[in-house]
């Protein structure tokens, strides 16, 4: 999972836990790249996805977190008065992991996140009043309310919010996964989805893969995955395998619907969020009873 090492090992310290399994990628390999892309404001590209209709992603939108990266977003529904979201990876919690089957709603937050303007220079800082919701099962996300509203955010520094695919993303499509802990972009294109992705003790439903040109490093994980033609958030970024290994901690592989076991060394992945919209409410309040809601419940 794409989480710095030393945030990662610091958030065990906290925790108490002294065997928990590695969170991130060797501190060597992913820090060397990390603190290159950070000097050059690197932009990876995929040549083949570049289409006249493409608009240019920026980091307008983007929060960097102390650990991770993460988006400010809002759904289709969601109104300007409503308070503001922030979406990152399950795996990207202060506390450390969440145990398969563990479903984190409504918890008292004061977790703040460098909000970015399209340049990648922080503007402000932004404060949450609850974690709304986060898991690390099917799914990896976690789902921040802020103090702030998306008025307020858009008024005082001139930044909108991301807003969330309601519709299961499409192969072929070019996206942009943008990086907030490290003010970059990497350009590719959905190759594909994977049935169940399974990485250690967790497994994720109908993950998306990516085309080889997302080299995402740590620091990565909980990044926004963003539709070029259409500018809307189709994915979260959390994960890739960088060693070639089966199924274990930072070496996701894939498993068929007949059980077929694939892995992919150095093809990186993101958990799909359309299903979201439906089961936040009048509000953006988090409403898991919702008919057409399907995350998991604690």
């Amino acid at each position: 999972m794409r989480k710095p090492l030393v945030a990662a090992l610091t958030v065990l310290a906290l925790a108490g836990i002294g065997a928990a399994p590695a969170v991130a990628a060797p501190a060597a390999k992913a820090d060397t790249k990390a603190t290159a892309a950070v000097r050059t404001a690197a932009v990876q590209t995929d040549t083949k996805a570049a289409a006249p209709t493409l608009q240019a992603v920026t980091l307008a939108g983007t929060v960097a977190l102390s650990n991770c990266s993460g988006s400010v977003i809002r759904f289709p529904n969601s109104l300007d008065t409503d308070p503001a979201l922030v979406l990152s990876n399950g795996h990207c919690l202060t506390s450390g992991f969440l145990d398969p089957g563990e479903v984190l709603t409504n918890q008292t937050s004061t977790r703040t996140f460098g909000l970015l303007n399209s340049s990648g220079t922080r503007v402000a800082t932004l404060r949450a009043s609850k974690l709304a919701y986060a898991t690390m099962t099917d799914t990896d996300v976690s789902i921040y309310q802020l103090t702030s509203t998306y008025a307020t955010i858009k008024n005082s520094y001139g930044i909108s919010a991301l807003t969330v695919q309601d519709t299961h993303p499409t192969a072929g499509t070019a996206i942009t996964v943008a990086s907030g802990y490290w003010k970059t972009l990497y350009n590719c294109s959905i190759d594909g989805f994977a049935y169940r992705l399974k990485e250690g003790d967790w497994t994720w439903k109908d993950s998306v893969r990516y085309t080889s040109a997302c080299q995402t490093i740590g620091g990565t994980s909980g990044s926004p995955v963003i539709d070029q033609s259409t500018g809307k958030v189709v994915a979260v970024n959390n994960t890739g395998n960088e060693d070639g290994e089966s199924c274990t901690v930072n070496n996701p592989c894939e498993v068929s619907e007949s059980g077929t076991v694939t892995v992919r060394q150095g093809i990186n992945y993101a958990q799909e969020i359309y299903q979201i919209p439906a089961c936040f409410t009048t509000g953006n309040q988090l409403n898991l009873s919702a008919s057409a809601c399907v995350l998991p419940k604690p």
